[in-house]
């Protein structure tokens, strides 16, 4: 019977509580096995890796943007670190991403170049937000598991919430080749350039005031409610959780990413600064921090308007 059990969880993708015996394998299987046995350690490897990962490929992409932009905050110090070398599909995938010119590639080329740069950075400034989001399922699911019910692994879950990410990239990446199109095309000055941000900003600075953003956020501080009532055994169902969780963090932060056209794309140290505010804003309760974010964009929107003009 309890090979049975076994051979249906396997066959339906779920996991159970029941503990397999691994003392038949060396030193290294074992520790393999217990990774995949733990849903809970394995999603915490992945999900940091990942963004360990993201991090360490911006950084590359910014130290080598920080040679051919202008005064950046932040370039300096980027201009110091040491270019490390890098395989050739690397260096053209950074050169598709940061050049606001035409190179020797077609257009869906850079499409998907720039595609690939927003959903790193989705990675590595939104994925961290979503550790309260992971931790809970992980927690639900301890306790179904411990009762003998099948689980999905919650690497499921993360999928759906970076579909939604990936799916936001190729909107940002759609706007930053029209960008780079008026760029190419000489039809963008310095006025321009700045009425754009400040224009930005005050787009970022006024959905910080919202009744969307609040509700966005209310969703995002308490996933539990969400993933509760719409527990599931069925691993597309948890995607489509995944799915509705990234919406709900998409509208808290979508507008914040728009700063990024303000400050410069590959602006590693902003990108960085938005990373952390989304982390502390969906770990605080009240609206101060979000309030206080809003009145200083509109205040740098202000600013940046009076400049350009």
């Amino acid at each position: 019977m309890q090979l049975d059990q076994r051979g249906d969880s396997a066959h339906s993708g779920v996991m159970t509580g029941h503990q397999d015996d691994f003392s038949h394998l060396d030193r290294a299987g074992r520790a393999a096995a217990h990774i995949a046995r733990n849903p809970r350690l394995t999603v915490n490897i992945v999900v940091g890796a990942s963004i360990l990962l993201a991090w360490l490929l911006l950084a590359a992409m910014a130290i080598r943007g920080a040679e051919a932009r202008g005064s950046v905050p932040g370039d300096t110090l980027l201009r110091g670190l040491p270019q490390l070398p890098l395989p050739d599909f690397l260096e053209r995938f950074f050169a598709l991403c940061l050049s606001p010119v035409p190179l020797d590639a077609s257009l869906g080329w850079r499409a998907l170049a720039l595609i690939a740069m927003w959903f790193l950075m989705a990675i590595a400034a939104m994925l961290p937000s979503a550790a309260p989001m992971i931790r809970t399922y992980c927690e639900i699911a301890d306790t179904a598991r411990i009762k003998g019910e099948p689980v999905v692994h919650p690497l499921v879950l993360v999928a759906g919430y970076l579909g939604v990410w990936l799916a936001a990239s190729m909107l940002f990446s759609a706007l930053t080749l029209g960008v780079h199109a008026f760029a190419e095309s000489g039809e963008i000055y310095d006025p321009l350039l700045g009425i754009a941000g400040a224009l930005a900003l005050l787009v970022a600075g006024l959905y910080q005031f919202s009744g969307l953003k609040q509700a966005c956020l209310k969703k995002c501080r308490n996933p539990f409610s969400t993933l509760f009532s719409n527990w599931s055994a069925k691993p597309i169902r948890v995607f489509r959780l995944g799915v509705v969780q990234g919406i709900w963090c998409l509208g808290c932060c979508w507008a914040l990413m728009l700063v990024m056209f303000a400050v410069g794309v590959m602006n590693i140290f902003w990108m960085a600064l938005i990373g952390l505010f989304t982390l502390i804003e969906k770990q605080t309760t009240g609206s101060l921090p979000t309030r206080l974010a809003g009145a200083i964009l509109l205040v740098w929107a202000a600013a940046l308007l009076v400049i350009s003009l």
